[in-house]
């Protein structure tokens, strides 16, 4: 059977680098920081820390480029190496994530309203997610926002699966707390 390689459209820059020219880094970096940045700042919640993340990320890709195999998207690759970086500095920050019961997610699924005003919502959403610990931050972020699944998840903080689902369930209903107290939407 053969094996597939995705085609990136920036294959031809990765190569470059590859190849040692410091431009083509230049290139990757302005293709890519903003988003990385954004999912950096999304799991720390810390501009400077997010800012080092980044850093750390795009270095650590740089000397590990030889390691891309082209069979995901470059960008994809990079975005897997600034999320353990996140995980890894909140981990620095914070020893360990809170633990858990399994038994919030049937509680939770159906508290979630919709709002008309969808523009106040978001902007609610993201201020209390800011609010919420680290490790209800980040697998939230992680499962809502970047889209792993909860085996994914578990695999990158080193949790079990249902672990990561009974935090993500405890994230919403902190979630859902922040955003009912009275002073919050003022």
């Amino acid at each position: 059977m053969e094996t597939s390689t995705y085609q990136d459209v920036n294959q031809h820059v990765v190569e470059r680098c590859k190849g040692g020219d410091n431009r083509a880094q230049y290139e990757l970096y302005k293709l890519y920081s903003k988003a990385m940045f954004n999912v950096s700042m999304r799991i720390t919640n810390d501009y400077a820390e997010a800012e080092d993340v980044l850093q750390e990320a795009f270095i650590s890709a740089f000397k590990n480029l030889h390691a891309y195999k082209s069979e995901a998207s470059f960008g994809s690759w990079l975005k897997k190496i600034v999320v353990n970086a996140a995980i890894n500095a909140i981990r620095k920050r914070r020893s360990e994530l809170v633990p858990m019961d399994e038994q919030v997610a049937a509680e939770v699924a159906d508290d979630i309203t919709e709002d008309n005003d969808t523009e106040w919502q978001v902007e609610n959403i993201r201020r209390a997610i800011q609010k919420l610990p680290d490790g209800y931050r980040v697998v939230l972020s992680l499962y809502l926002l970047e889209g792993y699944d909860h085996a994914e998840i578990g695999e990158i903080l080193g949790v079990s699966e249902s672990t990561s689902k009974s935090q993500y369930s405890r994230a919403r209903k902190k979630l859902l707390e922040i955003m009912s107290t009275p002073h919050f939407a003022a």
